[in-house]
């Protein structure tokens, strides 16, 4: 039976064994991690509960920039595939991935996509790009391919070119970025494309939020179901260090973990762990990756844990929705914001085309926020009009406004989609920190 669905005493015997094979599998095979037992003293051997990893350093993004190849476990002639990460909290790391590791990423999306309701007989078209040493694209491919569903690889953007291939092949299920489908939406209602009615019943998001914390939909969710209310709407969570994804089950009650496959801490700013339900930093020890594990990985992303049994009859405990990264909190005019704050107050003003949101250091020594936006070619009011509008809806949301400046559309297009990023870029930090 699956582990998902057993007991939480079941599920932590479980985790504890797989946890003592991965402590031993890296005391052989890795070493940073060989040299981080040698500098602390601490016996791998001694690593038995869960209770006691929190005796072990954290591994930071730096440890992975500055010693990357220490991390490395197996011979290079092992490594079949080669991936970066984002380098959304810094330099790009790479990590490579042996024939097993890739085993286990299908695996991982075999699951996730067969919690969120997809099965052999669907039709699922993938909105991501399986190029430029993206592990995403790669395993959602491997994932769907293990569960027998039908896979149409069309790749990121091109709204003519999805509609095209909707019409075409009568996908049952998307999966994309989510603030893509209201451009999908906007091509479809301007080009007579009755998207109701198409064959999509199901959107997978990728990279952005579709919930709030308490799991209703957000801003953009909302906008989403309002236009296109037929489609069940999914959320979930992943990155290339940790090798697995949370994915919703249809009852939208946050991102399932298969315990199988990662074991997770919530801590706070003292580094300890939080109680179940509140909010802290992500973070994260690997099971069964053979090529780069990782022990205790702090993720930057903020989310709590929830360890109720769901709706679905899983026990296993789920994330909530992310509230942000850590290293991303703006603190402006006084009050504490995370971009997804920001985005959500964009996505619910109509005549906003596209955006980015830049944070620099001010005069002062704060965080001075500007919002770059592009505006809809219909709009027919001055622009200091809308800016004051717009830092309006800001501070009754927020209580606090950004500068707003207005772009082209273009120029504003040019900065989401540098060449080379495989993410729309939304969010530039550029504090001197």
């Amino acid at each position: 039976m699956d582990i998902e669905f057993q007991s939480r005493e079941e599920i932590q015997l479980f985790q504890e064994e797989l946890l003592r094979k991965q402590v031993r599998f890296l005391a052989e095979h890795s070493p940073y991690y060989q040299r981080l037992f040698a500098e602390t003293g601490i016996a791998p051997d001694s690593i038995q509960h869960l209770s006691d990893l929190h005796r072990l350093p954290f591994t930071e993004k730096q440890d992975l920039q500055l010693h990357n190849e220490d991390f490395l476990c197996c011979p290079k002639e092992d490594i079949i595939d080669f991936v970066t990460t984002s380098g959304t909290l810094g330099d790009p790391v790479t990590f490579g991935c042996t024939e097993k590791d890739l085993q286990r990423l299908a695996y991982n999306e075999k699951k996730s996509f067969a919690c969120a309701g997809v099965t052999k007989n669907s039709v699922v078209q993938l909105m991501t790009t399986l190029d430029k040493r993206f592990m995403a694209g790669l395993a959602y491919f491997m994932g769907l391919r293990a569960l027998g569903a039908g896979v149409i690889r069309v790749g990121n953007g091109i709204p003519e070119l999805q509609w095209d291939t909707i019409q075409r092949l009568h996908p049952d299920t998307i999966m994309c970025v989510p603030s893509f489908i209201l451009r999908l939406i906007e091509y479809a209602q301007a080009n007579n494309i009755d998207y109701r009615h198409s064959s999509v019943r199901r959107i997978i998001g990728i990279g952005e939020g579709l919930r709030n914390q308490d799991f209703s939909l957000n801003i953009l969710g909302k906008r989403i179901h309002d236009l296109w209310p037929d489609v069940t709407l999914f959320a979930t969570y992943s990155s290339t260090e940790m090798s697995a994804t949370f994915s919703e089950c249809e009852y939208g009650l946050g991102g399932h973990v298969h315990p199988e496959l990662i074991i997770v801490e919530i801590i706070g700013e003292d580094g300890q762990e939080v109680p179940d339900g509140e909010p802290g930093e992500v973070v994260v020890t690997t099971l069964g990756v053979e090529g780069m594990p990782l022990l205790r990985f702090r993720t930057g992303d903020i989310a709590a844990k929830i360890v109720e049994r769901c709706a679905c009859g899983r026990y296993s405990y789920r994330l909530t929705p992310l509230v942000g990264r850590k290293n991303n909190m703006i603190k402006l005019k006084g009050t504490t914001i995370y971009p997804p704050a920001i985005n959500d107050v964009l996505a619910s003003v109509d005549y906003v085309e596209n955006y980015v949101v830049v944070v620099r250091d001010s005069a002062a020594g704060t965080d001075e926020v500007v919002v770059r936006i592009g505006l809809k070619s219909n709009l027919l009011e001055p622009q200091a009009q809308i800016i004051k509008e717009l830092k309006d809806h800001f501070r009754s949301r927020l209580r606090v406004a950004p500068i707003v400046e207005i772009l082209p559309t273009d120029v504003i297009t040019q900065i989401n989609n540098p060449a080379g990023s495989r993410k729309p870029v939304k969010f530039i930090d550029e504090r001197k920190r």
